[in-house]
């Protein structure tokens, strides 16, 4: 049987880099703790604009913003669902306001996916 996958892209401005990284250690820490077998945030570092689409065009990238590109893994759709209620009920995180994000949470785009192959 496989994983279920939450995967998130965004923008982050790149002064704002060392804030996401301290919210994105205390979000990961909620989720462990609540049961997802993961938790991965990452930086893009060989991420280029496309002819036609690609994640900076996806997120609407501004010259003074990276990418992050993110995924919390979970033993199933259903395991996830309860676990992310969870999340979403724990202070932690439920004290975390739109307003005081170190990135656009409008550009940001999320969802969930079943895992197609595992070597």
């Amino acid at each position: 049987m496989g994983v279920y996958v939450d995967g998130f892209v965004l923008p982050v401005p790149k002064k704002k880099i060392d804030a996401y990284r301290k919210l994105a250690r205390k979000a990961g820490k909620v989720w462990m703790e609540h049961g997802a077998l993961a938790f991965h945030e990452n930086v893009a570092d060989d991420v280029k604009a496309g002819k036609v689409t690609s994640f900076p065009q996806a997120v609407k990238l501004k010259k003074d913003e990276v990418v992050v590109f993110s995924w919390i893994v979970f033993r199933s759709r259903k395991e996830r669902d309860k676990i992310n209620t969870k999340v979403m009920k724990d202070p932690r995180i439920a004290g975390m306001d739109g307003q005081d994000m170190p990135f656009d949470a409008r550009r940001m785009f999320w969802g969930g996916f079943k895992q197609l192959v595992a070597l």
